[in-house]
This record gives C-alpha cells, structure tokens and sequence, in this order.
C-alpha cells in the first residue's frame, strides 16, 4: 500500500481536524506549555491511563517534582509511593531512571529532537514524536491508540493493529497526513479527536467533520475497525500472604526483579496452585521464621481480595497471625522482611491490593 508523499494531496484530513480541534478540545494542564519536561511527564502517566485517572497524579508530580533536577534526585521508594495505584509500575521505574539520565547526560536539558529522544530509557516512538512536536514543533507524527483508529477507519486500513509489522503502515500514512506549519496542533487533534469523537464504542458518526470521507461509515464497518486480534488469556495466580503481626508491627518486604509489582512491599509470601491453603503450612510456615503465635493467633475468617492486571488475575488470601514475640532478627534477614509501624508502612509504595487490605484492618 502506498500513500501520497506530502499532506498537499489530502488536505482536507488536516483542515477538518485542525477546524474541530479548538471547538471541542479539553482544557488540560499539558496543553498549556511547551517545558518536555512536563510534556514527557504527562505523556509516560497516560499510558495505560484514562485522563480522568491520569490528571490527579499529573497535578502531584509537577508540584511534588518541578524539575527533572527534582525527580531525578528523589528516592526510588518515594517515586513509586506517588505513582501507587496507577500500575504498571514499570513505567514509574523508567521515569526516575530516565530524570537521572536527562540530568546526568544531558545536562537536565531534554533532547531537542525526535531521534535524540529516542535515546532515553523508556522513551519511545510514540513518546518522543509527542515531546518533539508538542515542545519542539518537529514535524513528526504521533501513533497511538487513539490515532490508530481513526486512521484506519477514515482511510479503511484493515491491518491488524496489534501486530508490529502493521506500524510501517499507519506510520507512513500518518506522516503524509501531518502539515508542516502546525505539527503540534495537528497530533493533539487527531489524539483528541480519536479520544472523544471517534471513540472505540459509539462514536459520534453523525456529527463527525469527516463522515463524507471516512470509509468505515461509508462501508458501515465502524464497529468492525480497527482490526485487532485478541490478547491471550489471562492466567490466575493464588497468594497466600502471612499477615505476620506483633503487637502495633507488621513485618513486610520489597518485592524483588521479574514478576508484578518489582520494587513494591507486600507480606511474607506463599503461591499455590489454588485458592486453599491448609492451615499447618501456616503453622509450619511461621514456626520455620522462628516465630510463636499467641493463643488463637492464626485468626479467621481469612481476608479474600481480587486484583486483575492486564496479563493476570491475582486471587490473595491474607492470614492474618499475631505473634507472641519479635521475629529473629537472623530470620527477618533470611526471609527479606523487615518491621514497620503504622507511619512507616504508610509512606511505603505498596500495590493497591495491599493497601486495600491494610485499610481493613488496624495497625
């Protein structure tokens, strides 16, 4: 498939986008600098990330960390407590390594260019098109999902948008479509427009600037563009977490490299192959840690929550067991836990699945 080398050949896309543009966009914070500091930073919270979700923690970041210089010199564990409940927590990570990485290479000043940008940590295509055409005004064109759908329901694209080989396509479309005198305005009005006018269900198909044009209207194949082949299934995993306690202290640990929540604090932890786990393993579990319960320690009924991440469902039982002394220390250090009071497990990042149980019950 190929397209026409310059947006001349199809202006109508861009003029219609950019006439609809300041009529219905939303009045975001982002919107109104051109710092690639606050731009990245908005642009790495809204992955994965509805706006309405995202917009909080975009307002505590750039007050919490005004700078790069701010949030490339705060504690990881401080990083992650701010970003706690968003998810992928990945992306927190990348984003304090890439601020130290601005700073220390850079500087504290981000590229100024598509490909320079490329070279940080966690910035990718999408990314680094979005900080160089909305701070830079570099004529590059943004791709997301948002950006995917209209396209290939204007021009009737039938790739499989979850397969890698089909971004060549929409990208190479894509940049034919972008004018040269307005880069920026032009990749916030297709992303704005595929966000709130030609959404993923019911888009607003009557009242749309470009329906004459669009091929999925036109061939009543809206509900059936963009193509995208299913995700796999998701797996389920059974947690069983020792809620080990000892009098007004809780014993946690930091979650180690390559699985869910790296870097997070949970309890001491046992994963089954089902949703039961028979108590003697809890006692013979505490007892290996050297710990003894008080009378009736191992309380019940046992706490039951349910977490769903895009890959897996977490399925966690919380035993809860009071101690009738401090655990080892030799122990602890075995083990990877530590103690902590209420304010300490507080300021800790933890995944919102232990907060919510932790908010059950009383430190």
């Amino acid at each position: 498939m190929t397209f026409p080398q310059t947006a001349s050949s199809q202006p109508w896309f861009a003029t219609a986008l950019l006439n609809w543009y300041p009529r219905h966009r939303r009045d975001l914070p982002w919107r109104h600098t051109r710092d690639p500091y606050a731009i990245w930073l908005s642009e790495v919270i809204l992955q994965q990330t509805r706006v309405k979700q995202g917009l909080p923690y975009y307002l505590d970041f750039i007050s919490s960390y005004p700078t790069v210089h701010d949030l490339a010199a705060a504690p990881q564990d401080e990083v992650l407590r701010h970003w706690q409940g968003l998810g992928y927590y990945s992306r927190a990570r990348n984003m304090h390594h890439t601020a130290q990485q601005v700073v220390q290479e850079f500087g504290g000043v981000f590229p100024g260019t598509y490909d320079g940008l490329l070279k940080l940590r966690g910035v990718g295509q999408y990314t680094a098109a979005a900080i160089a055409s909305f701070a830079y005004d570099e004529r590059v064109a943004v791709l997301d999902g948002n950006v995917y759908r209209v396209l290939a329901r204007v021009f009737g694209l039938t790739q499989d948008i979850a397969a890698p080989a089909s971004r060549k396509v929409f990208q190479q479309l894509a940049d034919t479509l972008i004018p040269a005198e307005h880069p920026a305005e032009f990749n916030q009005a297709i992303m704005e427009f595929g966000a709130i006018q030609c959404t993923p269900v019911k888009p607003d198909c009557l009242f749309c600037p470009l329906q004459s044009q669009c091929y999925a209207f036109q061939h009543g194949m809206v509900q059936e563009l963009p193509v995208k082949s299913k995700a796999k299934a998701s797996r389920t995993r059974y947690f069983h977490y020792l809620v080990l306690r000892h009098e007004d202290t809780l014993y946690m640990r930091k979650r180690g490299p390559k699985d869910i929540w790296e870097g997070l604090y949970d309890f001491a932890l046992h994963e089954a192959d089902t949703a039961d786990l028979p108590a003697q393993h809890v006692v013979d579990a505490v007892e290996l840690l050297g710990g003894r319960f008080v009378a009736n320690g191992a309380e019940e009924p046992v706490h039951s929550l349910r977490h769903v991440l895009s890959h897996q469902k977490v399925e966690a039982r919380f035993h809860l067991v009071q101690l009738a002394e401090p655990l080892p220390p030799q122990a602890l250090a075995k083990a990877g836990l530590a103690a902590y009071r209420a304010a300490d497990i507080e300021a800790l990042p933890k995944p919102m699945l232990i907060t919510n149980y932790i908010s059950k019950i009383r430190i």
